[in-house]
């Protein structure tokens, strides 16, 4: 290959902030990097998002320490991408006894977790920094609803003090996509299906069906969202705006796909011709150029009729990005 991956060059350190949203709620940021969110109750804690390590879990079990020390009983796996779920083992050594997904979430480890965790971790070397520490794929031992979208099939876990409502609002980032929602506190853990002023990764996505689950996390009116990257957002006018930014870089993108499948379009001119309608509104964002060829690869796939997303292999990563640079 003539360049690597950009996530390949990307070796800076983040900076970290763990900030209060609401009585009972965190959110713990990293400009860009993957999001996690804590919820904090008198008698225990639950953690969205796991962290792509150990190493990097125990920060935030750190963190978590400056505030309370209340045991961390539950964690929650937005889906099962591997940035967000293989530092479980921290909070498992910690104390917790639950780890919590939905069914299309552990549908999908079954069919690609391992292929996506040797994937990712080529990927990003600088997020699976002491990837050595991982014992292997993060299984849950609580597994929520029967895959159809809605509260039908919701979970709610009492921490003491506070209720969480966990549930699968609708495919979009994944089909397993789920959510926490503190609705007394109307604060939202919304995962990787909302983004703010970050790349949104859509490789593994249903991007047709993503904009109407974001009007169904519209409709819960949240007054504080802590997405799956970028800042957590305070106000249901700010959460709004991460729900518009999200839902403007799926349609874009989708809208380019159909039209390069269309045209009957190759990846790489599929690639320039998308770069036209993203690149002036989104270039400027963290991790866009991580995300955009596996962002056109779905969405040129998704628009010539494969519902179900390729796996993302080691393989097939380097297979695209060759197909890019010749």
């Amino acid at each position: 290959m003539s360049k690597a991956f950009a996530s390949q060059a990307d070796l800076a350190d983040k900076k970290i902030t763990f900030e209060q949203l609401s009585p009972h709620c965190w959110a713990y940021t990293a400009e860009g990097d993957p999001n996690s969110g804590v919820i904090i109750g008198e008698k225990f804690i639950m953690v969205s998002d796991a962290t792509a390590t150990p190493a990097m879990a125990r920060d935030l079990i750190q963190q978590i320490r400056t505030v309370s020390d209340k045991p961390i009983k539950y964690v929650l796996l937005t889906h099962y991408h591997a940035v967000r779920v293989l530092g479980a083992s921290a909070y498992v050594a910690e104390g917790a006894t639950e780890i919590i997904a939905s069914r299309g979430t552990y549908e999908l480890i079954v069919e690609r977790g391992a292929e996506d965790m040797q994937s990712e971790m080529e990927r990003f070397p600088r997020l699976f920094r002491g990837a050595d520490s991982v014992p292997g794929l993060t299984w849950p031992t609580l597994v929520v609803g029967d895959g159809k979208p809605g509260r039908q099939g919701s979970l709610e876990v009492d921490l003491g003090g506070v209720k969480v409502q966990i549930w699968h609002p609708g495919p979009g980032h994944t089909r397993g996509d789920t959510i926490a929602w503190v609705e007394e506190e109307k604060v939202l853990f919304s995962g990787d299906l909302v983004e703010y002023e970050a790349g949104v990764y859509t490789g593994d996505a249903q991007l047709e069906e993503w904009p109407t689950t974001l009007e169904a996390l519209r409709a819960l009116k949240a007054e504080y969202i802590v997405p799956g990257r970028g800042e957590a957002m305070k106000g249901n006018a700010d959460v709004n705006k991460a729900l518009d930014y999200t839902q403007r870089w799926v349609t874009t993108l989708f809208q380019a796909g159909k039209e390069a499948a269309a045209a009957g379009m190759d990846l790489k001119s599929a690639m320039a011709h998308t770069r036209k309608s993203m690149d002036p509104v989104f270039g400027h964002v963290f991790i866009y150029e991580h995300c955009l060829p596996f962002d056109v690869s779905r969405a040129y796939d998704e628009a010539k009729g494969i519902k179900n997303p390729r796996i993302w292999t080691a393989e097939r990563d380097k297979e695209m990005w060759s197909a890019l640079q010749a």
